[in-house]
């Protein structure tokens, strides 16, 4: 295939990929907004006063840089397992893998349509936080990069998700037995320097933590891992998972059988 033909080709499965939850944003956009609102009127309003100061900062702000991130994680997941797993149900994805189109191109395709979803609700619920706290931004370039890479990273994981998802239920086992808690558990509405020192090695091992801390010292300087071993980690991860991705649907197993 030409360049011309490649560009072609991924633009046009982005912007389907764009359009696809654009089009049911009352069920993709506006909810995040509306979750990120209850947890500042329950966690920063309420628990918030009774927490106080966290790191320099009052709760709603401390905790702000976290809800953008989960918003971030879990769409860009959801966005992409959805969708991949759509495409196998309904059979279109065979004649992609059939066709002359590249590997590559597809998977980029089915990505960035979940990274566009990730960043869109990271914008919206970033507008959402300023009615509630004042955002600092230490380094802005540090928030774009861990946003890009972190919303990239989750893509890749929702498309392997539902490469191997059989059924519906198959697409949610991850989300709620995984991702669910080890966002949770990753530092989002504490500091895990207010855990005992074996849980906060414990809580060393959960990738979701530099993510969250990661963004949050983008934000506001302050930490609880070093931002190089983040930068690493995610870098690592993404080149891992983008490589078990291609693998997967270069071999077609499962999806042409």
């Amino acid at each position: 295939m030409t360049y011309t033909e490649i560009s072609t080709a991924f633009s046009t499965i982005v912007i389907k990929e764009i359009k696809r939850f654009t089009r049911i944003w009352i069920q993709t956009l506006l909810p995040p907004a509306i979750t990120t609102i209850l947890y500042f009127v329950i966690f920063g309003n309420l628990i918030g006063k009774a927490v106080g100061d966290m790191e320099g900062y009052n709760y709603s702000e401390f905790i702000a840089p976290g809800l953008i991130m989960m918003a971030i994680i879990n769409n860009s997941y959801a966005n992409v397992v959805s969708s991949f797993f759509g495409a196998k149900f309904h059979g279109n994805i065979q004649e992609m893998i059939i066709s002359p189109l590249p590997s590559t191109v597809v998977l980029l395709g089915f990505i960035s349509g979940g990274v566009a979803r990730g960043l869109l609700v990271g914008i919206i619920v970033t507008l959402v936080s300023m009615f509630f706290t004042n955002l600092h931004i230490h380094n802005i370039w540090i928030v774009i990069s861990v946003v890009i890479l972190t919303s990239f990273l989750l893509a890749l994981a929702g498309f392997i998700n539902a490469f191997f998802a059989k059924t519906f239920d198959g697409m949610n086992i991850v989300p709620i037995f995984i991702l669910g808690p080890l966002t949770y558990l990753g530092g989002v509405f504490y500091s895990i320097s207010m855990l005992p020192e074996f849980w906060q090695k414990v809580s060393q091992l959960n990738p979701i933590l530099y993510m969250v801390n990661g963004f949050r010292y983008g934000f506001l300087g302050v930490a609880d891992t070093p931002i190089t071993i983040t930068f690493l980690i995610l870098i690592s991860m993404n080149i891992i998972l983008y490589l078990v991705a291609y693998f997967l649907l270069k071999k077609g197993k499962g999806i042409l059988d």
